[in-house]
């Protein structure tokens, strides 16, 4: 379970509102890379996200500037799923509002990543 409310947490902020930024397609590389920094918060490690985790997440948000960068960044985030451990979700769900990024929806366990547009 708490995978997959890390995976949709994680689904969400690659589906953030339409990009400032486009500036191309989404690679698992990338993904992994930005949300790296956000696990020790995410397991609740640390109190707060660091700077390299809202650093990632807006520079995810940059990058998922299409449909199919969106939906991408999700597929990636699938795959990655299974690797994380002792995920708390209130945290996880923190992350954009500590982060100071807007999320136009919910963030739930049940995000559909053929459905983010």
């Amino acid at each position: 379970m708490a995978r997959v409310a890390l995976l949709a947490v994680f689904a969400v902020l690659a589906a953030l509102a339409v990009a400032e930024m486009a500036s191309g397609a989404v690679t698992c590389g990338d993904v992994t890379s930005a949300i790296a920094p956000c696990m020790s918060y995410a397991t609740g490690q640390a109190s707060s996200p660091s700077a390299g985790c809202c650093s990632g997440v807006r520079t995810l948000n940059g990058k998922a500037s299409t449909s199919a960068d969106r939906q991408a960044a999700c597929r990636c985030l699938k795959n990655l799923a299974g690797s994380f451990k002792g995920i708390s979700m209130g945290n996880v769900a923190n992350i954009p509002g500590e982060c100071g990024v807007s999320v136009s929806f919910p963030i739930n366990n049940n995000v559909n990543c053929d459905t983010l547009h």
